[in-house]
């Protein structure tokens, strides 16, 4: 996650170094893990090669060309937004605890109520599972609320998760996509009015 600012122009640091990018009223955030070895090492997200995040953004719509990590920025452009449940980096996302998520838990919230976005797309089921005491959840949007945001939970992109083909993938995000257009949203590529603080 790279640099970004908040409405009041601080510095958004995550304890790895690497910063949230976050707006206020954005459509939709999209909450990873944690932060791979390799984006702390890159400095942006989602930055390993084998990661589909930024493919899969672009074949489900929410941006209308292909990003590169490195032009994360650009993704607010598009009323979106990408911050992790918790903050330290790890090898894979196994490695994390039950309590990791629990104990990260109050600084999402923190961070979402400040940003208030209309929805909070978790990348994989580990931390939503944690942070609602449900062991168990499909895929999609929840009923749960998360600090005022509607909850997704979506199969994490990253290429060690070879349980989902690419096109699998997609149809999981288009899901979310699809939402947007069927709440008559009139903005930039079909998402909810966001303010673009880009």
């Amino acid at each position: 996650m790279s640099a970004d600012t908040d409405r009041n122009g601080d510095q958004l640091t995550q304890a790895t170094g690497l910063s949230d990018i976050l707006a206020p009223g954005l459509s939709v955030v999209f909450c990873g893990l944690n932060p791979a070895l390799s984006a702390v090492r890159d400095g942006h997200n989602f930055s390993a090669p084998s990661n589909r995040f930024w493919r899969v953004l672009h074949l489900a719509g929410f941006t209308s060309r292909l990003l590169r990590a490195e032009e994360e920025r650009e993704l607010l452009q598009y009323g979106c937004g990408i911050t992790a449940a918790v903050s330290h980096a790890t090898k894979s996302a196994n490695e994390l605890t039950w309590n990791d998520y629990l104990k990260a838990a109050p600084a999402l919230e923190a961070r979402m109520r400040k940003f208030a976005p209309a929805n909070l797309a978790f990348l994989g089921k580990a931390a939503f599972a944690a942070i609602s005491a449900r062991r168990d959840c499909d895929w999609g949007k929840q009923s749960d609320v998360f600090a005022g945001a509607n909850t997704w939970v979506l199969p994490n992109p990253s290429g060690l998760n070879r349980a989902f083909s690419l096109d699998r993938l997609t149809e999981h995000y288009l899901d979310l996509r699809s939402s947007f257009h069927s709440a008559g949203s009139g903005s930039v590529n079909g998402l909810t009015n966001a303010r673009i603080d880009a």
